[in-house]
């Protein structure tokens, strides 16, 4: 597997660079946006993960971010950055980032959310979902309201319109359907669809839903399929009627 590493920093981008072949992938650096975009567009093999730097020469983080996502959707992309502000974060997501670490950091965390997403990457690329029972496993194409989810795409239709999803949106988006109904709690959620805690809280949750309902809810001020449960976290209703508890 293919990561690359945008970070202006030498030092700290050559000791990520040495730690991560160590762990067997095959590493890229960059130290600027024009040459991280240069990478991820003509790499062969292709790039399987970034892992990116939000203060950077010349053009932001957040820029290379937007960027990549005009032109691939579902390649992780992990925030490594000393700005540890909420508003930094949900800026981060909102350009379609998939996680967020703060400097400094813990190697083997870092270690571990990238083996992490990037098994989740493939299995989202490879799963066939044609073969599991029809009652656990959400279908390929899903609808509900004025949405369509082609889980094989990545892709959200509402309307004549569509709409990317990234990985993890996608990922979050396949629990609630596959739990249709049930409330859900932030932490279930965290360690369901994230399978980790470190360093990532239950706001990242609420800044995902929040991501989602853009897109899918006629009226984001009051929310027809994702619903909060107060206190507890979220239930999801596609084409079931609302009951009380949660709005």
């Amino acid at each position: 597997m293919r990561i690359l590493i945008v970070e202006d920093e030498e030092a700290l981008a050559l000791g990520l660079r040495f730690n991560f072949e160590q762990e067997g992938y095959d590493v890229l650096l960059a130290g600027d946006g024009p040459t991280a975009l240069k990478l991820f567009q003509t790499a062969v093999p292709r790039i399987d993960l970034i892992i990116l730097d939000l203060m950077l020469p010349g053009m932001s983080g957040y820029e290379i971010c937007s960027a990549i996502r005009t032109v691939n959707k579902l390649v992780p992309i992990i925030i490594l950055s000393a700005r540890g502000l909420v508003e930094d974060r949900m800026h981060a997501f909102d350009v379609g980032a998939d996680q967020y670490i703060t400097k400094p950091f813990a190697l083997p965390e870092l270690l571990n959310r990238v083996k992490n997403l990037l098994e989740r990457y493939r299995t989202l690329l490879t799963d066939n979902v044609t073969e599991a029972p029809v009652d656990c496993v959400a279908p390929a194409v899903y609808e509900f309201g004025d949405n369509r989810i082609d889980f094989q795409s990545f892709e959200v239709y509402v309307g004549d319109k569509k709409h990317s999803l990234t990985t993890l949106e996608m990922q979050l988006l396949r629990y609630f359907i596959e739990h249709e109904g049930e409330v859900l709690s932030r932490n279930k959620i965290l360690s369901e669809v994230w399978d980790q805690s470190a360093d990532v809280t239950t706001r990242t949750i609420d800044n995902f839903v929040l991501r989602l309902r853009k897109i899918l809810e006629p009226d984001q001020a009051r929310p027809r399929h994702i619903l909060s449960v107060r206190g507890t976290g979220y239930r999801f209703l596609g084409n079931k009627s609302p009951e009380n508890g949660g709005r």
